[in-house]
């Protein structure tokens, strides 16, 4: 929650800076937010390539059936949630944005310096990388490779925690300080309000489905087990993090008569591949971006779908520390969508602003999916 209030800090300490149009302190902003979005850019590749390589490879040591099921469940799960996002977003946007009021590129005030920092890698290439690699491991059991490959999972996550993360308030003044000296920001954040609002009731809704289901499924109560879950959901809305959330998901989720085994197995599992809330901010910032960005349209469907379906890859072990989901997905926005920095800039911020939320809707589904690959392993050995 401290988070929250820095980057809300970040957002009035920009707008404020870009109001009072001091031009020196308005480019030295807008200066460290263009040379920390080319690092951002630049850290994109290696975070798809070692989380996902890294969560892979795990996946060969376990019970196959009981995996390939998992997997299966939290994919489709979290595939329907980016879908339902889709249409619920594209029906509310028109409503509340009629006209593009977004710059896709600063047109106002540039900053001191501009350089590029080229990645290197593709985006495509870490990922078909990281999966070939990761498959390769598990099946291999390559053990040099998989430590290789862990320790360059720890590092990137230390650059994550250390680094990224403590200087996104900096990075968000700097945008909105853009926004406010193009006279922008407060339309921006109306609509973006707005938005953030819908994703959150999205994942309510998404919740129940799955609970819904899942009571169905188990001759269960939906609501007494959604009431069991509500420990893991506030706890989640605290830490910003599905893996610091597992104990707690793990003993509501056996308070809802999951067998042990299947609990202590599915709910670690889930925590890392389960991230329906996550891809429904996703989706649904995505709209809005396009919906009010210069040079963007939203796109079909049958367009959406998929970007929906290569998120749903890329949450693959996303990393379990706030906003390690977008910027593992920017990645997938900027390579099929054709994101700006821009773009990516605001992405990043609107996320921000309701991980908490994302999250607690990531753990909260994983109990669902306990209880039903409970109760389907429960049927096979009848």
């Amino acid at each position: 929650m401290k988070l929250i209030i820095k980057l809300v800090v970040g957002i009035v300490v920009g707008i404020i800076i870009g109001l009072i149009g001091i031009e020196w302190l308005s480019r030295l902003a807008i200066t460290f937010k263009e040379v920390f979005g080319e690092f951002i850019g630049f850290m994109i590749p290696f975070i798809i390539l070692f989380f996902i390589a890294s969560g892979v490879s795990k996946l060969g040591n376990e019970s196959g059936k009981l995996v390939g099921l998992t997997v299966g469940v939290a994919y489709a799960s979290t595939v329907l949630a980016g879908i339902i996002a889709f249409f619920i977003s594209i029906s509310v946007m028109p409503y509340i944005s009629s006209e593009q009021v977004i710059p896709n590129e600063g047109n106002g005030l540039i900053g001191f310096i501009s350089f590029e920092i080229e990645p290197l890698m593709g985006v495509m290439t870490a990922l078909i990388f990281a999966f070939v690699f990761g498959i390769g491991m598990a099946k291999l059991n390559s053990e040099i490779l998989i430590k290789a490959f862990d320790e360059g999972k720890s590092i990137v996550e230390f650059i994550i925690v250390k680094v990224i993360i403590p200087l996104l308030p900096f990075y968000i003044a700097g945008i909105f300080t853009e926004l406010a000296s193009e006279g922008t920001v407060f339309s921006t954040l109306q609509v973006f309000g707005i938005v953030l609002i819908v994703a959150i009731v999205t994942h309510w809704i998404w919740l129940t489905v799955q609970y819904v289901v899942a009571g169905i499924y188990n001759g269960k109560n939906p609501l007494y087990l959604v009431k069991t879950m509500l420990p893991a959901y506030f706890t989640a809305l605290g830490t910003m993090s599905s893996a610091a959330t597992i104990p707690v998901t793990l003993k509501q989720a056996k308070e809802n008569k999951v067998s042990e085994n299947i609990a202590d197995f599915t709910i670690p599992l889930s925590a890392t591949i389960h991230l329906s809330g996550s891809v429904i901010t996703i989706v649904s910032c995505s709209v809005a971006v396009m919906s009010v960005l210069d040079g963007y349209s939203i796109p079909s469907f049958l367009e959406m779908l998929p970007v929906i379906a290569m998120l749903g890859v890329t949450m693959i072990a996303a990393p379990g520390v706030p906003g390690g989901a977008i910027m593992t997905a920017s990645g997938i926005l900027i390579s099929m969508l054709g994101f700006s920095e821009a773009a990516i800039g605001l992405m990043i911020a609107l996320y921000m602003a309701q991980d908490s939320f994302g999250t607690a809707a990531n753990v909260t589904g994983d109990g669902a999916i306990a209880l039903i690959i409970d109760k389907f392993m429960s049927t096979l050995k009848k």
